[in-house]
């Protein structure tokens, strides 16, 4: 979520409208895709086939894909935090020039029109009164797919930026890839000891067994000014550390009358962010429990990432045993431990916790950022809204899904 914050300033649209030979989202319906995620469809019907998708992970999670006719090869990140997908049109990107299924469309298109947050209202036109969309058309039921195309890009991590071509908006909202595409659900597995993963788009039966728990998706049906209603919004009921229940009110933990303190699962944000005082709270229970474990930097010039406070020297080159975080959510939770409540700084030295001041983030939220995601295999439900999770051992999802690691992926077809 956090990666691009500022695309819509600098997007502009484009759009294919016509499919002769069936220009448009093509896969075998048979078949199953797999991705991983590193360090760094179908049929549209009420239970469309399978898509698994490996993909890469590292400060974002990253997918290759084919786009375009013929198809050009880009690497996008997932985003369950964002709701419209974009590329970057440019010749070391995506070249839409090249493409015969792109086309302009004007601004008095119905798709201009669309309300949700990812455009600008009313949305901008150029000199020319072309909308500034990608309308990409799936010929199977005549689905319009619409993706945004940017010439630049401007974010808070533009190093990282550079090793992607684009963005996967997964959130709830009606322009969202799984919203268009009417799966009824998907989900994702992260790796911890690697940088793989893999992404499954709609509704299979898994190669073993796993009970997921699941908490349900927070709606509310009015508009607050600061309440996301397509975000994953799932309830957050208390934090602990190892047997110690932090003492913070449970209205806290809750959206207060403006929609102000809601919780939300992100796939685009990479580590874990709370409100101000329950961040505060959380570093407090961590610093006691961890007295004479770890030393803490006591640099108050050094904010990891302009976010993250609470950093300790990394005098032993390990880490070492550490109480666990537990994140409790109505019907199911998060466990944090070990490695991944520490994350070295490149350069070495320096460890900083892996949760955050969403105040020094400058949000008002609640976010549960991928890192903390690693190990556990993640459903998003739409159909049921419900979020599922389970402990596994993500490195092995690919190879027990039938899928090596170096999967090639141009099999997944956007054009």
């Amino acid at each position: 979520m956090d990666e691009f914050p500022w695309f819509l300033l600098l997007s502009f649209f484009l759009s294919s409208t016509q499919c002769t030979t069936c220009k448009g989202f093509s896969t075998n319906t048979s078949f199953h895709l797999a991705l991983p995620l590193q360090s760094k469809a179908a049929m549209a019907s009420s239970n469309p086939p399978s898509n698994k998708l490996s993909f890469h992970h590292n400060i974002s999670l990253t997918v290759t894909l084919a786009v375009g006719t013929p198809p050009q090869q880009v690497t996008m990140v997932l985003d369950t935090g964002s709701e419209l997908s974009w590329l970057r049109c440019n010749s070391s990107s995506f070249n839409p020039h090249l493409s015969s299924s792109y086309h302009q469309i004007p601004c008095s298109s119905s798709t201009c029109t669309i309300k949700t947050a990812d455009f600008t209202d009313p949305v901008s036109c150029d000199t020319n009164k072309l909308c500034h969309v990608i309308l990409i058309r799936r010929c199977q039921k005549n689905l319009e797919l619409v993706f945004g195309c940017m010439d630049s890009v401007s974010s808070s991590n533009p190093n990282e930026d550079l090793k992607s071509d684009g963005l996967i908006g997964l959130n709830r909202g009606e322009l969202s890839f799984v919203s268009q595409m009417g799966f009824p659900q998907f989900s994702y597995c992260i790796s911890g000891t690697d940088s793989s993963g893999v992404l499954l788009l709609g509704k299979t039966e898994l190669p073993w067994e796993m009970k997921l728990n699941y908490t349900p998706l927070v709606q509310i049906p009015i508009h607050l000014p600061y309440f996301n209603r397509v975000a994953y919004t799932v309830h957050l009921q208390e934090i602990r550390v190892s047997n110690t229940i932090l003492q913070i009110p449970s209205s806290i933990l809750e959206p207060d009358h403006t929609g102000a303190g809601q919780t939300m699962v992100d796939s685009g944000t990479q580590f874990t962010f709370l409100l101000g005082p329950v961040y505060k709270a959380l570093k407090t229970e961590f610093l006691k429990q961890t007295k004479g474990i770890l030393h803490p930097l006591n640099d108050s010039n050094f904010v990891f990432q302009g976010t993250m406070d609470l950093c300790f020297r990394d005098d032993k080159g390990f880490i070492p045993p550490l109480p666990t975080v537990y994140l409790i959510l109505r019907g199911a939770e998060i466990r944090v431990s070990d490695k991944n409540l520490l994350y070295r700084v490149p350069g070495g030295g320096t460890l900083c916790f892996t949760f955050g001041n969403s105040d020094l983030l400058g949000v008002e939220s609640y976010v549960i950022g991928h890192h903390h995601q690693q190990n556990f295999w993640v459903e998003f439900d739409l159909q049921r809204s419900r979020l599922g999770l389970a402990e596994f051992r993500c490195d092995s999802a690919s190879q027990k899904l039938g899928l090596s690691k170096s999967h090639h992926p141009s099999s997944f077809h956007i054009s």
